[in-house]
């Protein structure tokens, strides 16, 4: 996982991050890897620590990050 030991969210967007990887990951076919959720919880901290605040956007910019990423 990338360094985001900088990172400081208050709980509200906290709860906004975690509906916006919970509901990102609930969109996955099963089995979901480990990887696809790192990605998109690391897109999803990206993207909060820019500004945005609203989980639907938080879930669609990380699911399309994760979609761009080569596979093995």
């Amino acid at each position: 996982m990338k360094n985001f030991s900088n990172a400081a969210f208050s709980p509200d967007v906290i709860a906004i991050m975690t509906g916006a990887l919970e509901a990102a990951v609930a969109s996955l076919p099963e089995p979901v890897h480990s990887s696809h959720v790192t990605t998109l919880a690391e897109s999803i901290l990206r993207t909060a620590g820019a500004g945005e605040r609203n989980a639907a956007d938080l879930q669609r910019i990380a699911l399309m990050e994760l979609q761009l990423i080569p596979r093995a």
